[in-house]
């Protein structure tokens, strides 16, 4: 339903006919490249007018369906005017979802004659952040895109403008004795026109919207390239690609946006220098082309990857002391609620070397570096005689017990399962989440998908935050309403560290991880051959009765359900596509 209502296929049209080529003659490779856009433009129309101020008439006229063209007939206008006698003319409107792209406004005719009239507006993830001011007490920024500016809105005419992730758009009538006549607000969504090929469906309403969520998430973020969020900060963060590219090898199969992203942090990144400035990120590099490889299976690509990773895995090495101890510099970073733990970085720091370099090891046994292979074999023997206390943090417990450096079951009872969802972090959840399963704690994990990502979709969310805390809820307003008097601002009253208030990314691929963790451990789909060669099925269905779903490989769709019969078994329906060697 999602797919079918966000994503008409019409991206082919699109770019078969927008070139600037002359008549005759063909576009060579690059100019295709360099010229062609990858991304498709939708012109959504506001769902609802949340808000309105001072003499506004007509407005619901915005609602309709628009043709982006203005006309001499001058009909059905939506009405803003400022006579000096009251308060603005503004409008907040709410376009039902979160969207990446910008703006277009077309135009009336009122007098004087072809006089353009001032107008501010602002862009906002939530209802509350499009009411505030750049500055403001609750952070409110034109960091990265600009979301809150002053234009000139033409007469008789149309504008298209700036870009920014937003929900709620908020227009303001800035010229004194002056008619603004609006005939269309529309918001331009730019997206990827890619189908959903991956798809989960159980007897849990919630989880299934959770799955769609993260997918949502995720896709938005696929622009030219594969971004952390699409309003903050926009950017190819590697740590956070590794729960992105997760959920897009689950959803979408292969887009040539990973490895346009992957390149682009190595070309950016030359030696001994750290992806993003931090260690941890240049290690998840490794592991993501690793996973990137098990899905689709190209050993040229991989092969690519030879010089740099020996270079890499070698700045690494020199980073582990003779006490078998990380010594790494750089940022020393796991995610933001980990960050004041120095103790609980220092473990998940000694964890994420240890998986990286095995990671490693693995990657240059297939590309023929036998001597990387080597190092790294030896390094990880070594790091896995010190196992240093994760000091409460789930993050690095997490870490400890994927990498087999503590016991994943210890690791659940003593950490991760302490109060629940508490101190959970929409990044490193992932994690926390793939620990849980590794300790025979499925049930444990779906609930706390339930509870952690679920309260956001609570509060009104269409896609994923940068990060979320439990505390938030206590008296909290919804983020498509304007808060209530007494209830606290979810968006603006809290965050921290990068993200305090209204700089909160609100869309941010990173959170995407129960997308992939439901479609790998409730559908039951790993893949254990390069390019899906080989995917064994073990489902673990909790509490649920059944799931059934899609996962999209090399070879073809792979459909799956799985129906929980009254003795408790489990009856399997698998339908593979040639290539495809099913193990069960």
């Amino acid at each position: 339903m999602l797919q079918k209502l966000l994503y008409p296929l019409f991206a082919i049209c699109l770019i078969a006919t927008s070139t600037h080529a002359q008549p005759g003659k063909k576009l060579s490779s690059s100019a295709k490249a360099d010229n062609i856009s990858p991304l498709t433009r939708q012109y959504i129309s506001p769902v609802k007018i949340l808000w309105k101020e001072g003499q506004v008439n007509n407005i619901e006229q915005l609602l309709k369906p628009g043709i982006s063209q203005a006309d001499l007939a001058n009909r059905n206008m939506a009405i803003l005017k400022n006579d000096g006698s009251g308060k603005k003319a503004s409008i907040l409107l709410d376009f039902g979802k979160e969207l990446q792209g910008g703006l277009e406004i077309v135009t009336g005719m009122w007098g004087p004659k072809n006089v353009p009239l001032k107008i501010r507006v602002r862009y906002g993830e939530s209802a509350s952040e499009a009411m505030s001011d750049v500055g403001g007490p609750k952070g409110a920024t034109n960091d990265h895109a600009i979301r809150d500016f002053t234009t000139l809105a033409p007469w008789l005419g149309r504008i298209q403008l700036a870009e920014s992730g937003f929900r709620f758009v908020r227009i303001d009538l800035e010229e004194e004795n002056a008619e603004l006549q609006l005939k269309e607000v529309r918001a331009i969504f730019t997206y990827r026109d890619i189908p959903y090929i991956g798809s989960f469906k159980s007897s849990d309403e919630r989880l299934n919207k959770i799955w769609e969520t993260g997918a949502y998430t995720v896709h938005l973020n696929m622009q030219e390239y594969l971004w952390d969020g699409i309003k903050r900060d926009r950017l190819v963060w590697v740590g956070d690609l590794h729960p992105e590219i997760s959920t897009v090898n689950s959803v979408f199969g292969y887009n040539e946006v990973v490895p346009k992203s992957l390149d682009l942090s190595k070309e950016t990144t030359p030696l001994p220098g750290w992806m993003n400035g931090i260690s941890t990120y240049s290690m998840w590099w490794i592991i993501l082309h690793y996973d990137w490889y098990m899905q689709n299976g190209d050993l040229n690509y991989l092969k690519q990857q030879k010089e740099y990773l020996s270079g890499l895995v070698k700045q690494i090495v020199a980073k582990v002391g003779d006490d078998n101890r990380e010594k790494l510099d750089g940022t020393r970073f796991l995610d933001w609620p980990s960050s004041e733990n120095p103790k609980g970085i220092h473990a998940g720091l000694q964890a994420m070397t240890v998986w990286s370099l095995a990671t490693a090891s693995k990657i240059s046994t297939l590309v023929g570096d036998k001597e990387t292979a080597d190092l790294c074999n030896k390094t990880v023997a070594r790091m896995r005689k010190y196992v240093p206390d994760p000091n409460g943090s789930k993050q690095a417990a997490a870490l400890l017990a994927i990498t087999g450096l503590m016991p994943a079951e210890k690791a659940n009872k003593d950490v991760l399962s302490v109060g629940g969802a508490a101190n959970f972090s929409t990044f490193y959840g992932y994690y926390m989440l793939e620990a849980k399963a590794k300790a025979g704690d499925h049930q444990g994990a779906i609930e706390v998908i339930r509870q952690y990502w679920g309260a956001m979709l609570d509060l009104g969310a269409t896609t994923f935050w940068e990060d979320f805390n439990m505390d938030w809820i206590a008296n909290a307003s919804r983020i498509d309403e304007l808060v209530p008097e007494g209830k606290k601002d979810v968006h603006g009253d809290y965050g921290a560290y990068c993200y305090v208030g209204f700089r909160h990314s609100l869309c941010h691929g990173w959170a995407s991880g129960p997308t992939a963790w439901l479609t790998e451990h409730v559908l039951g789909v790993k893949v254990v051959e390069a390019g899906c060669k080989a995917i064994k099925i073990e489902p673990h269905l909790g509490d649920l009765k059944f799931v059934e779903g899609t996962y999209p490989t090399p070879y073809g769709v792979l459909k799956i359900k799985h129906t929980k019969l009254a003795n408790g078994k489990i009856k399997t329906d698998i339908n593979a596509p040639k290539g495809v060697r099913i193990i069960q």
